[in-house]
C-alpha cells in the first residue's frame, strides 16, 4: 500500500525532490495526514506502509529499496523506521538527496532492555492496550482525534506482528557502515521522549559528524503532536538539499 500525499512545485517551477515517509512501529500510513497536511503543496510526498506481517529490518529495508522513487528524494524514517531508512541511505542509491530521521535511533534505544526479549512473546495487541500506551508516544495533551487515529492504527496490528517488530528493536546493534551516508541528515528529536533517550541522536551524530540535531517540543510522537513545527523544519531541509544540486 502507498499514500501519495500533496504535490508541490519549487520556487521558479523546480521540482522539489519527493519526500518518502516510512512509518513507525504500527507499519500504517494513517499516522501522517497531519504531518502531510502541514507540508502543504511545498513538497511532493508519498507515505508508505508496511506488509502487516514483514517485521525483521532486512526484510522491511528490500520491502522499501523496491518502492524508491526513480527522480530525486528525501528519505525519512520515524521511530521504528531508522535503522531502515540508515541502512538504505549507506547503499547511496540513486536519485537520494537527503535522510530525515525523526524520534529515532539506529541501535538499541533501551541497551538494558534486550534481557526482557523473551517475554516479547507475551505480547498481545487490542484496542485497550493501545489506549493504555498511548500516553507514551502522545504526551497527555494529546487530543481526541489523534487517540482515535492511534488506537485504530496500533489496535489493529497483528500480535506477531508487534512482537517480531519489538525483537527487531531490541536486537538493532548499529553496526551497519554509516561511513557509507554522503548525503544531509537531520535528526528531530522529541524533548519529551520517554522511549527514545537523547542519547539516541548523539550517538547517530558521533557515527555521521555531519548529522544535524533538532530539537523539537514534544512527545515520541513527533509528526504526530507536532505536525506544523515538524513540516518547517523538513521543508527547510528539503528545499536546503534541492538548492545545493
Amino acid at each position: 500500500m502507498e499514500t501519495i500525499g500533496t504535490a508541490g512545485l519549487a520556487p521558479a517551477s523546480r521540482r522539489m525532490p519527493e519526500l518518502v515517509l516510512l512509518p513507525g512501529m504500527d507499519g500504517t500510513a494513517s499516522l501522517f495526514p497531519a504531518f502531510i497536511a502541514a507540508l502543504g503543496d511545498r513538497i511532493p510526498t508519498r507515505a508508505l506502509a508496511y506488509p502487516a506481517d514483514a517485521t525483521d529490518y532486512r526484510e522491511l529495508a528490500a520491502w522499501v529499496r523496491q518502492r524508491l522513487p526513480r527522480g530525486e528524494f528525501v528519505l525519512l524514517g520515524e521511530s521504528f523506521s531508522g535503522p531502515i531508512a540508515a541502512s538504505l541511505a549507506t547503499e547511496r542509491p540513486d536519485g537520494l538527496v537527503g535522510l530525515v530521521l525523526c524520534s529515532t535511533f539506529l541501535r538499541n534505544p533501551r541497551p538494558r532492555a534486550r534481557y526482557l526479549a523473551p517475554l516479547a512473546g507475551m505480547v498481545h495487541v487490542s484496542r485497550g492496550a493501545a489506549r493504555l500506551v498511548a500516553p507514551a508516544l502522545l504526551g497527555r495533551r494529546h487530543d481526541a482525534a489523534l487517540m482515535r487515529q492511534f488506537v485504530d492504527a496500533v489496535g489493529s496490528m497483528q500480535s506477531a506482528t508487534l512482537r517480531g517488530r519489538l525483537r527487531s528493536v531490541l536486537s538493532a546493534d548499529g553496526s551497519m557502515d554509516l561511513s557509507g551516508i554522503d548525503v544531509p541528515v537531520l535528526c528531530l528529536r522529541a524533548t519529551h521522549d520517554v522511549l527514545v533517550p537523547r542519547s539516541a541522536a548523539e550517538w547517530i551524530r558521533h557515527a555521521v559528524p555531519s548529522a544535524r540535531i533538532v530539537d523539537v517540543d514534544g512527545p515520541h510522537a513527533l509528526l504526530q503532536v507536532a505536525p506544523v513545527d515538524c513540516s518547517r523544519l523538513v521543508a527547510d531541509f528539503v528545499a536546503s538539499v534541492s538548492a545545493d544540486r
